[in-house]
């Protein structure tokens, strides 16, 4: 399997999570300083703690994101380790964070790296509340709606592919399967959504479910498909 990111973007993303957590740092500290030797400033003092405050959790909250480690697209190539060099993974483009090409089709990988135990019941995921989660509330990511995320990444990979399609393979192109599946990445995370609209699994049970729909694509269409995500991202083989 190869493997396309965009190393650049994701230190650049890095790079400003580590500037707002010092930042954060260096803003509280001048408040403490302002409030020690400048009693009068009193205002700006509180000003800059709240600001300070501020800055250094959306730090946090970012390195969680971008920095921690092990990070998403690492798990994900780990466990897709044995695909064949037809299967290409492309991490962080705007179709979707992760977009696997097979030679049958492709498929919108949507990852949560959150811990917990997680269910999907009468159409809503819910996370089960722990004190540990009530500690990591402000810098952590939400749950939010997963399975819209993965279905809204089906549609965006469906509608680009379509652009620009060569007359001979118009039809052919429409007619690409294009498939979504969940991952929930995090070690400690517990799923349970057995009604859910998109499959979601964990880790270790993906390379064995990934959707292998119909005969493969011909030739020049894998080809298409193939220069057509390529073209989305730098090349990091």
């Amino acid at each position: 399997m190869k493997t396309i990111i965009d190393q650049a973007a994701l230190r650049r993303r890095a790079s400003l999570s580590h500037a707002a957590s010092l930042g954060g740092l260096v803003v509280l500290l001048g408040s403490v300083a302002i409030t020690l030797f400048r009693p009068t400033w009193q205002i700006l003092g509180s000003v800059m703690l709240f600001g300070g405050f501020a800055l250094a959790m959306v730090g946090i909250y970012y390195a969680n994101r971008w920095v921690k480690k092990p990070r998403p697209e690492v798990i994900l190539e780990i466990s897709l380790k044995g695909l064949s060099d037809a299967h290409r993974l492309y991490h962080y483009t705007r179709l979707g964070d992760h977009i696997l090409l097979t030679p049958n089709g492709a498929v919108a990988l949507e990852t949560v790296n959150l811990e917990g135990v997680f269910t999907y019941q009468k159409g809503r995921w819910k996370q089960k509340f722990s004190i540990n989660r009530a500690l990591r509330f402000i810098v952590e990511e939400r749950l939010g709606d997963p399975t819209s995320a993965a279905s809204g990444s089906v549609e965006l990979v469906k509608k680009f592919l379509r652009e620009g399609a060569p007359a001979g393979l118009e039809s052919q192109v429409r007619a690409i399967p294009v498939q979504a599946l969940m991952v929930f990445t995090h070690p400690n995370a517990q799923v349970v959504a057995k009604d859910a609209p998109v499959p979601v699994f964990q880790p270790d049970k993906l390379l064995k479910k990934i959707p292998h729909p119909g005969q493969k694509m011909p030739p020049e269409l894998y080809q298409y498909v193939r220069g057509k995500l390529d073209a989305l991202l730098p090349s990091s083989e």
